[in-house]
């Protein structure tokens, strides 16, 4: 079986294994599918959050669903243009007219959802209403998962309570990771992909992806695969600077940030945040006579300007890259205390539109923060929710004798990570001072994976809510390395 494929049939298989608890909650699993005469889905195109492409996307899968089981169903702009004998399932922004006849009343806070059963005039209906985009995508998307089942959303009396959710945490993250052109090239290339993964993530309720690139490595020595490794000159050919990645066939890098640019428009069709993470900014690489690609024309003295002019120029022709994620300690092939030069990087993201910058934790120190504050934009610090060990996640309660800072000073590549700020290796560390600046979100890291395959829906909604621990924004989940 193909890895997406398994994707896609486990997140199927995780859904079904959810419809029992969603039976209880509703009392009822529905009541006879509909006749010939089919369902009506009323969505306004008046309403800003019905009509926006990501709800619209849903409210397609929904009808998907439905005809796939023989349902005749129709996308309408209102309930009057319905036959008497359809029955109506309305997908409607909250603050809109159509959402009322729910007599719910959804919180106002972001990606809020309800399903409830009601009435337009002297019509039955079921309910799909948003508080945004999100919210609504995810109550379409809830309907669409009943019906590919072979229940019946469109039942109003399926839903006697309505259903009204909203999520413990603002993100709700998983990290893709690009780290082989062998390995990874078909899917990367592969545009039938795409919206399929995206479209699961979104259903699954996940609200941001990063695709990452340069975490293939720790240090840029010994290397034989660095394909997106620096990962520049594989995208973009910066005006004033004479860089490339030896035997990159300038149409192949061409192709690659149009392939960048495609991705990233179909999370945002998804409603997805997307993040683009740069692991690493080493151009220079040692003991590595078998490497596949050698980056030519950086001198010390032009790095940080390019990489900060290639970081604008991509963010410039990708519009709906909406975060930069950076390795900001010694493994990313920069020295410890180079404060200068993240300043000068971190000016890449500050390209008119609002672009977040999220700085990996470890060995994470003020002057750094303050750099990336200067610049201002958002940014978060992601510490590892649980080191890279064999077990149950946790937050760590205290330093592990090998991340006490050490009694002397370190010099070199790692200076601070293996020095005096050692204790940010694994966990939070200091960095949830409640006076801060900046937001923490917390990143799984893949030490073992079974956390995700154990589909306990009460395991899942307890590391849920450790997520917002402290105030943090949430989790990321990194795939399987």
């Amino acid at each position: 079986m193909k890895r997406r494929d398994f994707l896609v049939q486990g997140a199927a298989l995780a859904a079904a294994g959810a419809l029992p608890r969603l039976g209880q909650a509703w009392v009822t699993a529905a009541g006879p599918a509909p006749g010939a005469s089919g369902i009506a889905l009323i969505c306004d195109p008046r309403d800003p959050i019905a009509s926006a492409p990501p709800a619209r996307w849903a409210l397609g899968t929904l009808q998907q669903a439905l005809t796939a089981r023989g349902i005749p169903t129709r996308v309408l702009p209102a309930p009057g243009d319905a036959t008497p004998e359809e029955r109506l399932i309305v997908s409607a922004g909250a603050p809109g007219a159509l959402g009322r006849g729910s007599g719910v009343r959804l919180p106002t806070s972001p990606e809020a959802l309800a399903i409830a059963g009601g009435a337009l005039g002297e019509r039955e209906a079921v309910f799909a209403l948003g508080s945004d985009v999100r919210g609504l995508l995810y109550a379409t998307t809830e309907l669409a998962d009943l019906a590919a089942s072979g229940l019946d959303p469109s039942e109003p009396a399926a839903f006697p309570k309505p259903v009204v959710q909203a999520p413990a945490n603002r993100v709700r993250s998983v990290l893709r990771q690009f780290a082989s052109d062998v390995e990874d090239k078909p899917w990367f290339n592969d545009r039938a992909f795409w919206p399929a993964y995206f479209g699961m993530l979104a259903a699954q309720r996940f609200n941001r992806v990063n695709l990452t690139f340069g975490l293939g490595y720790d240090f840029a020595q010994q290397l034989k695969d660095t394909y997106f490794y620096f990962t520049y000159p594989f995208l973009v050919k910066v005006p004033g600077y004479d860089v490339r990645a030896t035997g990159l066939p300038d149409a192949e890098r061409d192709r690659n940030l149009e392939l960048l640019r495609f991705i990233s428009d179909e999370a945002a069709a998804k409603g997805l945040e997307f993040q683009l993470g740069l692991w690493t900014h080493a151009y220079v690489w040692q003991d590595s006579p078998a490497v596949n690609y050698v980056i030519e024309g950086l001198t010390p003295q032009t790095h940080a300007p390019y990489c900060r002019d290639a970081l604008s120029l991509v963010l410039r022709e990708c519009p709906n890259i909406t975060g930069v994620t950076l390795r900001i300690h010694g493994e990313s092939g920069v020295p410890e205390r180079s404060w200068e030069l993240w300043r000068t990087i971190f000016g890449g993201v500050k390209v008119g539109r609002p672009v977040s910058l999220d700085l990996h934790a470890k060995g994470i120190d003020q002057e750094t923060l303050d750099a990336a504050l200067s610049i201002g934009v958002p940014v978060s610090v992601s510490p590892k929710f649980w080191a890279e060990h064999m077990g149950l996640p946790y937050h760590q309660a205290d330093i592990r004798p090998n991340e006490i800072p050490p009694d002397r000073p370190v010099q070199g590549l790692m200076a601070r990570s293996a020095g005096d700020r050692s204790f940010t290796r694994y966990g939070y560390a200091d960095l949830l001072r409640e006076d801060r600046p900046y937001d923490v979100l917390y990143r799984i890291w893949p030490g073992t994976q079974r956390v995700l395959l154990w589909s306990d829906p009460a395991f899942a909604a307890a590391y849920g809510r450790a997520g917002s621990f402290g105030g943090g924004m949430g989790i990321e989940i990194m795939e399987p390395l």
